[in-house]
Formats: C-alpha cells, sequence, structure tokens
C-alpha cells in the first residue's frame, strides 16, 4: 500500500514537471512567432510578416524572431538606427522601399548582414551613406530612385556593394560635386574613371591654398598700412620740428639784445 503510495506521488510529481516544460516551450514557440497587431503573417516556407502600406513611423520593435521575409514598405519610416534588426537571424528578404527614409546608422544591419539575401532601399529619400553602413552585407542591393549626391563617401559605399543588376541604372547622380554628372547614372561614371574622391582632395587643396592666399593678403595689407602710417607720423613730426624757431634766429636776437644794452 506504502509503495503504491510513493509511486503515484512521484507520478504526480513527474507530470507536473512534464505539464510545465511544455507550457513553457510552448509560450516560447507563440512568444518567438507572436505578429505584431499591426502586421499580418503567413507561414510560406518560413515566416513572412506582412506590414505594408501601415502608416508605420518606425520598425515595430516585436517581430518575431523566426521571421524569413521581412515587408515593410509604403510606409512613413525616416530613420533606420543601429542594430534594428539584430534578433532577426533568419532574416533573408527585407523591403524598405517606398518610405521616406533619409539616414541610415553605421550598423543598423548587424546581426542579419550575413543571412540576408535581398534589401530594398528605393524609392525614399537618400541622398548620402556613412562609408560603413552596409559592412559584411552579402545581399543584393537596390538604392534606385533616391536623390543621391555624388561624392566621395557614395563612391566608398557603392564599392563594397552588390547592387542589383536589374536597377543600378536608377541609380543616379541628383546632385554632384561636379555639376555635369547631375542626372546620369552613378556606375556609368564611375566606370568612366572619374574618381570623385581625388576630386575631393583637390578642392581641398584649393580651398586651402585661397585661404593661405587671403591670410597673406591682410598680413602685407597691414605692413603696407603700418609703414603708411608710420611715414604720416614721421612727416608731422617732422612739419612740426620745421615750425619751432631755429636756433641760429635766437642767438642773433639775443645778440642784438646785448648790443643795445
Amino acid at each position: 500500500m506504502g509503495v503504491s503510495t510513493k509511486c503515484t506521488s512521484s507520478q504526480k510529481s513527474f507530470l507536473h514537471t512534464y505539464a510545465f516544460a511544455t507550457l513553457l516551450l510552448l509560450f516560447m514557440i507563440m512568444t518567438a512567432s507572436a505578429c505584431p497587431k499591426i502586421c499580418h503573417c503567413t507561414d510560406r516556407n518560413g515566416l513572412v510578416v506582412q506590414c505594408t502600406s501601415r502608416n508605420l513611423e518606425n520598425i515595430p520593435s516585436n517581430l518575431p524572431k523566426d521571421t524569413v521575409i521581412l515587408l515593410l514598405s509604403s510606409n512613413h519610416i525616416r530613420y533606420i538606427p543601429r542594430e534594428a534588426f539584430t534578433d532577426l537571424n533568419r532574416l533573408r528578404e527585407l523591403d524598405l522601399s517606398h518610405n521616406v527614409i533619409e539616414n541610415v546608422d553605421v550598423g543598423a544591419f548587424l546581426g542579419i548582414s550575413e543571412g540576408l539575401r535581398t534589401l530594398d532601399l528605393s524609392n525614399n529619400h537618400l541622398s548620402s551613406l556613412p562609408k560603413d553602413t552596409f559592412a559584411k552585407l552579402h545581399a543584393r542591393v537596390r538604392l534606385s530612385h533616391n536623390p543621391w549626391h555624388c561624392e566621395c563617401s557614395l563612391q566608398e559605399v557603392l564599392r563594397e556593394l552588390r547592387l542589383d543588376p536589374e536597377t543600378v541604372n536608377d541609380v543616379s547622380c541628383y546632385t554632384s560635386v561636379q555639376e555635369e554628372y547631375v542626372g546620369k547614372p552613378v556606375i556609368q561614371v564611375l566606370d568612366s574613371g572619374i574618381n570623385f574622391c581625388n576630386f575631393h582632395h583637390k578642392t581641398t587643396d584649393v580651398a586651402m591654398f585661397v585661404a593661405m592666399f587671403c591670410w597673406f593678403s591682410m598680413v602685407t595689407a597691414y605692413i603696407i598700412y603700418y609703414i603708411k602710417q608710420n611715414q604720416e607720423d614721421a612727416r608731422r613730426h617732422m612739419e612740426y620740428l620745421k615750425s619751432l624757431p631755429s636756433t641760429s634766429h635766437i642767438s642773433k636776437d639775443y645778440d642784438t639784445a646785448s648790443s643795445v644794452f
């Protein structure tokens, strides 16, 4: 009888432990796959999180960790902060097109850079990017239809990227350090042998030369002014001395007075 009671207690303890572990596992699975209320999620050979046209101003913070495809296009997102997707280790496709993105932090794609296969940043408000924005990124990137400013930093960014070949000719110079390249595809300009970084150095050298010339001119002008001012003072001093009675005239007047007495 005692043995039977002991076995029953052990079984109950085991069942409680098993139930707790099962509930914990289910909770972890549900947490990992919980879909944000503002988005729509489907499982299509991997979790697809659809957040298109939801009037989002920021990237949702509660995205499922097992997301494979994340669609955030046609929103009002302006800024991609550092490590914005760092927990999405399984992410393969990221669509950020048709937003109003103006700035992307260095390290924005940390955590997904090696696994990501497609990144779409087309049709945004990007004019420049920090040099290491896409460090270690293996994805094919779309950057078309942005108001790019063609200069050294953009050249260095593009050097590290795999641009999508279908949209590469739509990455154009909206503005440029050299006006003759405005409106032209950036890759065509660079392929022609233009080096915006060399132009930047030349511009800096010219600016330094102009600054030195202005400084030299100011020093020269000051020296000329100083000399002229001293000459004017010397002239006035000479005129003053000439206006004084001379020594010979004073001596003559003294002798005349002596002879009278």
